[in-house]
């Protein structure tokens, strides 16, 4: 049979965890139950109670009702849950994971969720899913219901849509997964102005027996292939279009953190690295540009989109820092440079096109990356064939 891990504070959410537990198991699907509540003893026992998990986030639940403070006590038991959700997974004991909450409850039991890999089922009903739901849901494939009431009590309106939540987890941990080719997978990074290029890289790719997920290089999309990469998805990387770097540097709008080009290196995973629309940092519209940045060379990509030009000295940080995480690879890695420009807009006779700042880039990753990693120049733009073909063949190589 398969089987729920209920998540929440079952002091104050009793009644509500009580149904949706009865209505799972009339389903024929078990419930694992975590306790996160610290201010009662709850009305039914749970698998993994709430001291548990006070003492794994590394307190006790005397000690936090002793101190009586909201902020730590939630921030002990996020810790606890996220710890014992992921041991729990990895020893095979659940297959999807439910949760009810409010604030607190719901910054707790996301945190919890985004332990699991992309793929697990995951579904948290919240008085929070009609706002800003990015700080649950991150780049987890986290899937949230507004609650429209609190969740406080049983009612006609609350119980159809906890009823709905059951109905969604069952059938999410129920339903069967249509077999596919089991073709190696590798992951690539794409910008509009990179297109071309990874577009005939892939083609080639796939012709040789891979099937590859293509990343949009938003910042979020930089962290979630990140986040597959640890978590061992893929066969090798082809990171063409490492513009987040720009964004992280220079203050964009588009960044993917500081840990951007990371995973593939700690993993050991092949991965075959380029500078693709390193050229330009992100913003919104051009009312939303920093004032100090209104004398830059800026390119209205669509109404709601500004590009901006990174200068040479701009470049050159963001070479060194690109090469500073390459240099940590403990894997196969080559870093491929288009000596004729790195974006669709950075060619010659378009907008961006600046070849002292591109050069730049090139001489300051050339100077800073170990000797050992293979850097290959290409007299070619990035989106020419010649160099998405080159691109492919290289990790085809490596791997």
């Amino acid at each position: 049979m398969k089987t729920v891990l209920l998540i929440g504070t079952l002091d104050t959410k009793r009644t509500e965890y009580a149904f949706v537990r009865d209505l799972i198991h009339a389903r024929d699907v078990n419930t694992l139950v975590m306790d996160l509540g610290t201010l009662e003893e709850p009305s039914f026992m749970a698998d993994v109670s709430a001291e548990d998990v006070a003492r794994r986030g590394g307190s006790t639940l005397t000690a936090i009702r002793e101190r009586k403070d909201r902020g730590e006590a939630v921030n002990i038991m996020l810790a606890g849950a996220r710890a014992i959700t992921r041991e729990l997974y990895d020893a095979g004991r659940f297959d999807g994971i439910l949760g009810l909450g409010g604030g607190g409850g719901s910054a707790m039991i996301s945190a919890a969720m985004r332990e699991l890999p992309v793929g697990v089922p995951k579904v948290l009903v919240s008085t929070m899913a009609s706002g800003n739901t990015a700080p649950y849901v991150d780049v987890k494939d986290l899937t949230m219901m507004y609650s429209v009431v609190d969740i406080a009590g049983l009612n006609p309106l609350s119980r159809r849509i906890l009823a709905n939540a059951a109905g969604a987890i069952v059938g999410m941990v129920t339903q069967g997964h249509p077999s596919a080719a089991d073709r190696p997978l590798i992951a690539a990074t794409m910008f509009g102005v990179t297109t071309p290029c990874v577009t005939a890289a892939r083609e080639r790719l796939e012709a040789a027996g891979y099937d590859v997920l293509v990343f949009h290089a938003t910042g979020s999309g930089g962290r979630a292939m990140e986040g597959l990469i640890d978590d061992g998805w893929f066969a090798g990387v082809l990171d063409v279009t490492t513009t987040e770097w720009a964004d992280e540097i220079v203050g964009g709008v588009l960044t993917a953190g500081p840990d951007r080009l990371s995973a593939a290196g700690r993993r050991g995973v092949p991965q075959v690295v380029s500078v693709g629309a390193l050229d330009m940092v992100n913003f919104g519209a051009p009312e939303t540009m920093p004032a100090s940045f209104n004398s830059r060379r800026l390119y209205r990509h669509n109404p709601q989109v500004t590009l901006m030009r990174t200068t040479a000295d701009e470049c050159r940080d963001i070479g060194r820092r690109v090469a500073e995480q390459l240099n940590r690879a403990t894997g196969p890695t080559v870093v491929l440079l288009p000596l004729r420009g790195i974006s669709m807009i950075d060619r010659e006779g378009q907008p961006f096109h600046d070849p002292v700042a591109d050069e730049a880039l090139f001489t300051s990753l050339r100077s800073a990356l170990n000797p050992n990693l293979r850097v290959r120049e290409l007299d070619a733009h990035i989106n020419d064939a010649e160099f998405a073909h080159a691109l492919a063949d290289e990790l085809l190589a490596l791997m």
